[in-house]
C-alpha cells in the first residue's frame, strides 16, 4: 500500500508516492510535470545529504595522506613505507566500491548511506586512539587499511544520485555530488594543517578525532532526510550484464586517468614534496601549507567538467582534457629535472585541476553511452519506457565498476612514486609513466567516441 507525500501535483501529472519507511515507488524524473511537481525538490534534498556523507567518507579515506606527515623519526617509517601506507587505503577503497554499488540496489540508497556513514566511526576512533610513537608498522598498515572503507561511499552515492536525476541534468548533478565529496580530500588536509599549527606533530589522533561528531551528523541526516527508490531494487544482474559491454572497460581506463590521478596525487603530493624538495619542506607543516591546494581546486572544478560535458559533449571535453593532462605532466617532469619548485607546483596544480575537469566529463559520458543505446533500441521498435529503465540500471552499474577501477589508479600512482624514488631517487620515472598513460587515454577517447565509424554512439 502506498501513501502520497506532501508534494502536491499540478496539471495532469501523477502524484509522487512513497512506500512506508522512506521508500518511493513512483519515480519519473524524465517527465517534466513530475519533475516540476515535486521530483526536483526530493532529488535536491537527497543530493545535499548524499554530498555531506560522501564528503566525510572521502576525508576518512584520505586521512592517511595527512597522518603520514606526523610520522616522524620516533615512528621509524621511511619514505617507501609511507607511500605504502597511502597505497593501502586506496586499494581497499577501490575494492569496496563494487559491493557498495550493489548495496544501493539491495538495501536502498538511504539505508546504505546511513550504514556506510556510521561505519566510518571505526577507522576514525581507531586512529584517534592507537597512533602514537612505538606503535608497530603492521598496526599502522591495519589502521590504514580500515580507513579504506571511506572509499566505498563514493560509488554508492554516485549510483544512488544517478537514479534521482533526469538525463539532461546528470552531468551537473553527478559533478556536484562528486565534487562535494572530493572536497573531503582538501578539507582533511586543512584539518591536518590546523592540528600541526596548533598542537604540533605529536597529536595525529586529533585529526581523526575531529571527524567523529561529523560522522554521527552524517548518519543522522541521512536517516532523517534521504529516501530509497524502490525501482533500484530491480537492478539485479545489471553489474553482470554491463561487464560484457566493451564500453565498461574503456570508460574504466579513462577514469583511471582522471579520478585515479586525482586521488593518487591527493594521497601522495605531501610526501612527494618532502622527498623531492627536502630542503624546502624539512618540517611537515611546511608541506601541509601546500598539499590542500591541488585537491581543493580539483574538487571545486569537477562540476565544471560535468557542465561543459552537458553542453559540448563528454567525449570532446575528455579528449582535450587528457591532452592538457599530458602537457601538465610534462611541466612537472621538466620542473623535476631543473629542480624548480615554482614550476613543479604549477605543473602539479594543473594536474589536479585537469583531473577534476576530467572526472566530471567522464562521468557524464557513462549515462550518455547507455542513453544513446536506448535511443537506438527505440528506433528499432523497442518500448521507450523499458529502454529508459534499462539505460538507467546499466549506467548505475557502470558507475560502480568505473569508480572502483578508477580508484585503483590511486594505488598505481602511489606505487609508481614509491618505485621511482627507490630506483631513481626522484619521481621522474613516475612522471614519464603518467605522460604515456594520458597519451593512451586521449588516443582511446578519439578512436572510440570522436572518430567517425559505423558503431559510433551519438551524443556521448
Amino acid at each position: 500500500m502506498t501513501v502520497t507525500t506532501d508534494v502536491k501535483p499540478r496539471g495532469r501529472g501523477r502524484p509522487l508516492t512513497r512506500l512506508k519507511g522512506h521508500w518511493i515507488d513512483d519515480w519519473r524524473p524524465e517527465e517534466p510535470e513530475f519533475w516540476q511537481n515535486g521530483g526536483a525538490k526530493v532529488a535536491r534534498r537527497n543530493l545535499i545529504f548524499s554530498i555531506f556523507s560522501e564528503h566525510i567518507g572521502f576525508s576518512v579515506w584520505t586521512l592517511w595522506s595527512v597522518l603520514v606527515l606526523f610520522l616522524g623519526p620516533a615512528y621509524g617509517v621511511d619514505p617507501a613505507g609511507k607511500f605504502l601506507l597511502t597505497a593501502v587505503p586506496a586499494l581497499i577503497g577501490a575494492v569496496l566500491r563494487i559491493p557498495y554499488t550493489f548495496a544501493v540496489a539491495r538495501f536502498g540508497g538511504r539505508n546504505w548511506t546511513i550504514f556506510s556513514a556510521a561505519l566510518l566511526l571505526v577507522p576514525s576512533v581507531l586512529a584517534a586512539v592507537l597512533i602514537e610513537p612505538g606503535v608497530s608498522y603492521s598496526t599502522l598498515l591495519i589502521l590504514a587499511a580500515v580507513a579504506g572503507v571511506g572509499g566505498g561511499n563514493f560509488a554508492s552515492s554516485m549510483a544512488n544520485i544517478n537514479a534521482f536525476y533526469p538525463q539532461r541534468l546528470k552531468g551537473w548533478a553527478l559533478g556536484i555530488n562528486a565534487g562535494g565529496g572530493n572536497l573531503g580530500v582538501a578539507v582533511v588536509q586543512l584539518v591536518g594543517l590546523l592540528v600541526l599549527a596548533t598542537a604540533g606533530n605529536g597529536s595525529p589522533g586529533l585529526v581523526a578525532g575531529v571527524y567523529i561528531p561529523l560522522i554521527v551528523l552524517a548518519a543522522l541526516g541521512s536517516a532523517l532526510y534521504m529516501d530509497n527508490l524502490s525501482q533500484a531494487r530491480n537492478d539485479k544482474g545489471a553489474m553482470r550484464e554491463v561487464c560484457k559491454d566493451a564500453h565498461t572497460w574503456i570508460m574504466s581506463v579513462l577514469y583511471i586517468g582522471t579520478f585515479g590521478s586525482f586521488i593518487g596525487f591527493g594521497f601522495a603530493f605531501g610526501q612527494v614534496l618532502q622527498v623531492q624538495f627536502k630542503a624546502d619542506f624539512d618540517t611537515p607543516i611546511k608541506a601541509a601549507y601546500l598539499t590542500f591546494l591541488g585537491p581543493l581546486l580539483g574538487s571545486l572544478i569537477r562540476p565544471v567538467g560535468g557542465w561543459l560535458a552537458d553542453r559540448i559533449g563528454g567525449a570532446k571535453v575528455t579528449f582535450w582534457n587528457f591532452v592538457a593532462m599530458a602537457a601538465a605532466a610534462g611541466v612537472v617532469l621538466l620542473a623535476s629535472a631543473q629542480a624548480s619548485l615554482p614550476l613543479f607546483l604549477t605543473g602539479f596544480i594543473l594536474l589536479f585541476v585537469f583531473s577534476g575537469i576530467g572526472n566530471g566529463s567522464t562521468y557524464k559520458m557513462i549515462p550518455a553511452i547507455f542513453r544513446a543505446k536506448a535511443e537506438l533500441g527505440v528506433a528499432n521498435g523497442g518500448a521507450p519506457e523499458a529502454a529508459e529503465h534499462e539505460a538507467r540500471r546499466l549506467a548505475g552499474a557502470l558507475i560502480g565498476i568505473a569508480g572502483a577501477i578508477g580508484a585503483f589508479g590511486g594505488v598505481l600512482v602511489n606505487v609508481a612514486f614509491r618505485q621511482s624514488f627507490l630506483t631513481y631517487k626522484t619521481g621522474d620515472g613516475a612522471y614519464i609513466a603518467f605522460i604515456a598513460f594520458y597519451a593512451l587515454c586521449f588516443a582511446l577517447t578519439w578512436l572510440v567516441y570522436l572518430r567517425t565509424h559505423p558503431r559510433k554512439l551519438a551524443g556521448v
